[in-house]
């Protein structure tokens, strides 16, 4: 069975960093899972050619909630295995903390079922996949620098060039987030998955988790 290596980017979006903690809240894409649960996530997707992971992160933020973000820091990676057409796919996902910067919450993204504001301190009890708490533990490590010693403090940004071929994405791109989320839910072909180490806000649609 041939192994294909695929790479995505993705970020936590945070408004009101600026403020206390109990007021900040973060974007989330919801997706339904085939037995119809709505799964909470980052939102995230492909690293496409000429793209760097943080350009991807700030693109796929705005294609999938509808909100403007700026990268502060690297979160971690998430990487983990499934089977998918006969191919045995690695997947490599960089996470991003990111400081909102205006729009409007949108699921116009056919992808996406809902979008939300949630608080901060919901993400654990939100987000669908333990990996991606970890990231928002990590996340809240972070804020906590920033806030208290300002943003000189936090890590300096991993040195990623910009992708210079095109991926052979493991599926279509509607298809693929399906695969991504029945991966996680369901533990299909997963063999590892690991956690490294202002403007306008409006709820523009859907009730929210």
């Amino acid at each position: 069975m041939r192994t294909v290596h695929e790479t995505s980017a993705g970020g936590l979006v945070i408004d009101g960093l600026d403020g206390p903690k109990e007021k900040q809240v973060a974007a989330l894409i919801g997706r339904l899972d085939r037995r119809g649960r709505m799964l909470w996530s980052l939102p995230k997707g492909h690293i496409e050619m000429g793209e760097t992971a943080e350009q991807t992160a700030i693109r796929e933020v705005a294609e999938e909630t509808g909100v403007q973000g700026a990268v502060l820091a690297a979160l971690g990676s998430i990487d983990y295995w499934f089977v998918t057409e006969g191919r045995r796919v690695h997947k490599t996902v960089h996470h991003y903390l990111m400081r909102f910067l205006g729009g409007e919450l949108s699921d116009d993204d056919v992808e996406v079922s809902e979008v939300a504001w949630v608080p901060l301190s919901e993400l654990p009890t939100r987000l669908a996949y333990a990996d991606e708490r970890r990231l928002a533990e990590v996340a809240g490590e972070l804020i906590d620098t920033l806030q208290t010693h300002g943003p000189q403090a936090l890590p300096p940004l991993p040195q990623m060039a910009p992708r210079r071929r095109p991926q052979t994405h493991s599926r279509t791109r509607s298809s693929r987030r399906r695969d991504d989320s029945a991966a996680h839910s369901r533990g299909e072909g997963r063999e590892r998955g690991a956690a490294n180490s202002s403007g306008r806000r409006t709820n523009g649609c859907g009730k929210g988790p």
